[in-house]
């Protein structure tokens, strides 16, 4: 318990953290723990997470299997069912994901923010200027996995996939000391885009699952593939795939970041804030009220503010 303490003391030292998570070769170690992790051994998956619960509050409860082979089956462990409630109300968005909140609110034009004093420009995250002005003022949620959380994310609400477009990247870590320290992390690092088409309103969602250091590999079940650093297919993939709402959308390979664009006229549900922990299911958003005409709400330009320094 000694032990652990004083690892867990040592991660939490900003200049240590960031040396030991990012000044090294990002990519080859993350190349090398994926072949590590593939190892069919369950003595070496044992030992493997014996070691992964010293550096965090790994809880495998709620997991399916009580044995694993590999510890990728760890990291990407299925849970008991019914161990998340996916919330019905047609009118939210779920949450995708277990997830601390980072930064959200409503963007700034086509500007936020991931982490204070940080900006940095849609068009820049999704390599599309057209696509960025689609969510002008609209509103974002960050949702951080930590590495011991549920590795596995779902669909926020019903309707379909359009189209997934991967964009090649580094592997910084997504900490946030690295948010601190890195000008437009996410829009360096390996990612994705998933265009969602809801069926309520036709509105149009777009996720982003960030990858990051150990993280390089996310695996889709609507194209059947797994976007990682080596994949050299079509940048663009159409798709057409209809999900319900808390459906199982695909996972990360140990553990990142999900940040969730709506355009103008959503908000955010009053527990969504920085620092708050979300799990798969609870109320992210709510969806435009009709008699709205689309106006932004000012709760969530409230959050906005707070996160750029600037008074509501």
């Amino acid at each position: 318990m000694k032990a652990r303490r004083l690892l867990q003391a040592l991660l939490q030292h900003e200049q240590l953290n960031f040396l030991l998570t990012n000044r090294i070769p990002r990519i080859a170690l993350t190349h090398a723990m994926g072949r590590f992790s593939r190892i069919r051994s369950p003595w070496l998956a044992r030992l493997s997470i014996g070691v992964w619960k010293q550096f965090t509050d790994l809880d495998l409860s709620e997991a399916q299997a009580s044995r694993f082979d590999s510890l990728h089956d760890c990291f990407i462990r299925e849970l008991k069912h019914g161990a998340r409630t996916v919330d019905a109300d047609p009118s939210v968005l779920a949450s995708p994901c277990d997830a601390i909140v980072g930064e959200c609110g409503a963007m700034q034009g086509t500007t936020l923010f991931q982490a204070k004093g940080f900006p940095y420009r849609l068009a820049d995250l999704f390599a599309d200027e057209a696509a960025a002005q689609a969510y002008a003022d609209g509103c974002y949620v960050t949702l951080r996995l930590r590495s011991d959380m549920y590795h596995r994310f779902h669909a926020p609400h019903g309707g379909r996939i359009e189209q997934i477009t991967h964009h090649s990247g580094d592997t910084w870590n997504v900490n946030p000391i690295a948010l601190k320290r890195i000008e437009r992390l996410y829009c360096r690092n390996e990612r994705a885009t998933i265009r969602l088409r809801l069926d309520a309103g036709g509105h149009v969602l777009t996720l982003v699952p960030v990858a990051a250091i150990l993280v390089a590999s996310l695996r889709l079940h609507c194209i059947d593939l797994r976007l990682h650093l080596g994949y050299r297919g079509p940048q663009h993939i159409d798709c057409d795939a209809r999900v319900a709402k808390g459906q199982e959308l695909g996972w990360f390979e140990h553990g990142s970041t999900i940040i969730v664009f709506a355009p103008r006229g959503f908000t955010l549900c009053p527990s969504i804030e920085p620092g708050a922990t979300v799990r798969m299911g609870q109320r992210l958003m709510h969806l435009p009220d009709p008699a709205s005409h689309g106006d932004a709400s000012r709760g969530c330009h409230a959050v906005a503010s707070a996160s750029a320094g600037i008074s509501p």
